[in-house]
């Protein structure tokens, strides 16, 4: 499994799933009875963390610099 995503991506997925996961813990947010949605933002995390995402492999899209694939981030 070779990462297939590049820094700025990386980091953009981050702060999405963390907005994601903070609006199904309503922490700055109101109840509106589908913050459970919010639970989803786990996957862009766990993603970023790995760095590699199976929907780029599908569709062959890698963000991943030249530099960021030799040294394995």
């Amino acid at each position: 499994m070779q990462a297939n995503m590049g820094l700025i991506d990386r980091l953009v997925r981050v702060v999405i799933g963390l907005v994601l996961v903070a609006y199904a813990l309503k922490f700055g947010f109101s109840d509106t009875g589908w913050n459970w949605v919010g639970w989803i933002g786990i996957v862009p995390i766990l993603t970023a963390l790995v760095g590699y995402c199976p929907a780029y492999s599908i569709l062959g899209v890698n963000t991943c610099s030249v530099a960021e694939r030799s040294r394995g981030a």
